[in-house]
């Protein structure tokens, strides 16, 4: 990993206002909504992450009250139209009602219209956000704070999870806002003619709207617990199959990493079947309320008719208005089942952002002007690993000095990794750890990373060309300086034969080029970075001796005036240093170099 170079002190330092990404203005609230370790029900957490469109969500709410509003007012009228027209009235006593259908008929559409619009818009703006969220987190805790999960079920929190979302948004609150405004303004309609009707509509409403969704909620609450982690399980297994699909096939393992996707699928789908049936039970219950709420109506719109309490032509607004009133409440039973899909999804997200940094910032960092260039890196009592206490390696002690490059030896899988990557501040460790007389604990992470290059093993190429991911070290970097670079680790001559030259793509991952080839793309980096401190991890592991042999001349040349530290199992490359550690137990003990 190599980032910009660390200034020196006398260097100009101007600066440009950073342009601002179109498009983008929207993005990144939510980083600040959600808190990591914030305490608090991870629905609301994700809830409130909207705050940034909340006046969108609102607006979305009240113009979908408007839409089933208009919906009852349609009913009511023509009811009233109807009844009244019977009685063949002059045409001009209903002129008013005939263009208070035709408003409400066109109104429902329209609202409901510009309600799908703005709740859309609001929600994935909020997604984006969301997004931006979980990224940033996972930024900051990479790549020891996120080991606990499996790729494809990171992927699938930052996918399906994050997407769940939208029904947080759209299929909860949304319906919840609307069915309150209407169903208190229907209640209320009804209650104005006959009192005993409005109070069974109520009766109804809150059935449906509070009983049959608790109803469902309970029924399918234990296989709504089964969808997310089945989710997560069957796209981890997929994304699984996908990678090392080749390496499976040659194996002959192809068909037990099918076996267990099409377990995971029956997981999933046994899950969903449950959760359906759960929903067609409850839904019978708020049918029988409607049916209630409106032969209540009937029975006492008829007595009150008949006492002349109510006016005949409005008998059939008491009776219909039910019908389209319960619409606000007929799609809650859906509502609570998504939440219990979001509930999940929520527990999901939130447990990513909660994941403690392993490696955190401090409080109030060192300025990275504040030091200076060609010091030495010290080590002293470090103990490192890949979580906190649990140390690979313990009281290691080492110096290095600018120009006297040393090594670090030993056989693969003994720790020598862990000990760049907490140099690097990318593992957890204790102890001290210096460049100069500043402890690197005291610097930001990023200023750290300007000051230490790290030379991978497997490093990460991007899906772009050779020169762009050469260039990451250095944006300001030429093509002569990246022609320089390519040459010092033995590539040039190869890309000078390819028709694009340094602008050939390397693909996902690196995947169009060999794992040697990866392996000095990855050098080339450093040498065009300007950090003060080089750790090269095994940096020539994929190489035959004659490449080796260039790889760490080049690294060498580079750090004439620099710290590099060579960790490898490679006997040949350790002879290249001045100094050599050999790691036996989990200590580093200083070997004599002949």
């Amino acid at each position: 990993m190599t980032t910009q170079s660390m200034p020196t002190p006398g260097d100009a330092q101007p600066t440009e206002p950073a342009e601002p990404e179109p498009g983008l203005d929207d993005v990144g609230p939510a980083a600040a909504v959600i808190t990591p370790g914030q305490k608090g029900n991870p629905i609301w957490r994700v809830f409130r992450s909207a705050q940034p469109v909340g006046w969108r969500l609102l607006l979305a709410g009240v113009l979908g009250a408007l839409a089933i509003g208009s919906s009852v007012g349609l009913i009511a009228t023509s009811a009233f139209l109807i009844s009244k027209a019977s009685l063949q009235p002059p045409v001009l006593w209903l002129q008013v009602s005939i263009v208070m259908v035709r408003a409400f008929g066109i109104g429902r559409g329209v609202f409901r219209y510009a309600e799908r619009v703005t709740g859309h818009d609001a929600a994935f703006r909020s997604l984006t956000d969301l997004r931006v969220a979980i990224f940033d987190r996972l930024a900051t805790i990479a790549p020891s704070g996120s080991q606990m999960w499996r790729s494809g079920d990171l992927l699938s929190r930052l996918t399906s999870d994050v997407d769940a979302m939208l029904d947080l948004h759209l299929r909860v609150a949304l319906p919840y806002f609307a069915a309150i405004l209407v169903s208190v303004g229907s209640v209320i309609l009804v209650g104005a003619f006959v009192p005993m009707a409005g109070v069974a509509l109520a009766l109804a409403l809150l059935i449906g709207g509070i009983v049959v969704p608790a109803i469902t909620l309970r029924l399918s609450a234990a296989t709504q617990k089964l969808v997310a982690p089945a989710t997560g399980k069957l796209s981890a297994e997929a994304v699984s199959l996908v990678d090392h699909g080749a390496e499976l096939i040659v194996l002959g393992r192809e068909q037990e990493a099918l076996a267990k996707i099409k377990e995971a699928d029956a997981e999933l789908t046994s899950a969903a079947s449950r959760a359906a049936k759960s929903a067609g039970l409850a839904g019978s219950i708020g049918v029988l309320a409607q049916g209630f709420a409106i032969v209540v109506a009937l029975i006492a719109g008829t007595n009150a008719v008949t006492s002349g309490a109510l006016d005949g032509v409005n008998l059939a607004i008491i009776v219909l208005v039910p019908l389209a009133a319960y619409e606000a409440v007929q799609v809650l039973p859906a509502a609570v089942l998504a939440l219990a899909r979001v509930r999940e999804a929520a527990v999901r997200i939130v447990s990513v952002i909660d994941v403690p940094d392993p490696v955190p910032d401090p409080d109030d960092p060192v300025a990275l002007e504040h030091i200076t260039a060609g010091q030495e890196l010290q080590l002293s009592n470090v103990s490192c690993g890949w979580q906190p206490g649990d140390w690979v390696l313990q009281d290691v002690n080492l110096t290095v000095t600018p120009g006297v490059p040393a090594a670090v030896i030993g056989p693969s899988g003994i720790g020598k990794s862990t000990l760049a990557a907490a140099i690097d501040r990318l593992a957890p460790s204790q102890g001290d750890i210096r460049y100069g007389n500043v402890a690197m604990d005291r610097l930001a992470g990023d200023d750290v990373r300007r000051i230490v290059g790290l030379a991978q093993q497997d490093p990460h190429l991007f899906d772009t060309t050779i020169a762009e991911n050469i260039r990451l070290a250095n944006r300001s970097a030429t093509d002569a300086q990246i022609q320089a670079a390519l040459t010092a680790v033995g590539l040039w001559e190869w890309i000078e034969q390819l028709p694009d030259g340094m602008e050939t793509q390397v693909g996902r991952f690196g995947n169009e080029v060999s794992g040697g080839q990866q392996q000095r793309i990855g050098v080339a980096r450093v040498l065009i970075g300007d950090q003060q401190v080089v750790v090269a991890d095994e940096p020539t592991e994929h190489l035959d001796s004659d490449n080796a042999a260039l790889v760490m001349s080049a690294l060498i040349e580079h750090c004439r005036n620099r710290v590099l530290l060579v960790i490898t199992h490679r006997v040949a490359d350790a002879a290249r240093c001045q100094e050599v550690y050999r790691v036996r137990g989990r200590q580093l003990e200083q070997e004599a170099v002949g």
